[in-house]
């Protein structure tokens, strides 16, 4: 069972992994076509670019963490530091992810809208307070009460 588990965790990331490519190759793209039509470099298109290219980025983190945690290494983790460091590795991604998205958004929005800036600065306070922050703060409260106070892990 333990087998058939990792071939379908690594055919998982191999399918997200080529998602993040078609991003990426969507937001040249049309950042391209953009630039390249009768004059009109409408930085919105560029904006919207760097928007894929995060998004990708995360759709690849969550591949390789896949990858690595699932493939690669079939063994449960053996301290609560150990699963703790994963996770934030994994988690600080998400975060800065959502974090850049929001900022483009804050770009895009701005253009725009000035008055239409609330959802793009609750995302950006919600993806950094929220998202790493408190993430941070449980995980280390529930690693001293495992671990007696020892922290381990090079983090």
């Amino acid at each position: 069972m333990q087998i058939v588990s990792r071939l379908v965790f690594g055919f998982a990331a191999l399918v997200l992994m080529l998602f993040a490519l078609g991003l990426i190759l969507q937001g040249v793209y049309y950042s391209a076509a953009s630039m390249l039509a009768a004059g009109a470099q409408d930085k919105t298109a560029l904006l919207g670019a760097v928007g894929y290219v995060i998004i990708a980025i995360a759709v690849f983190d969550v591949a390789k963490f896949l990858i690595e945690e699932e493939v690669v290494q079939s063994r449960e983790k053996q301290t609560a530091s150990e699963a703790r460091l994963s996770l934030t590795k994994f988690i600080s991604t998400i975060a800065i992810a959502v974090f850049l998205e929001a900022l483009v958004t804050v770009f895009r929005v701005s253009t725009d809208n000035v008055a239409e800036m609330l959802y793009p600065t609750f995302l950006l306070v919600a993806g950094t307070l929220l998202g790493l922050g408190a993430f941070q703060r449980l995980s280390a409260a529930v690693e001293e009460r495992v671990e007696g106070g020892s922290a381990q892990g090079g983090e």
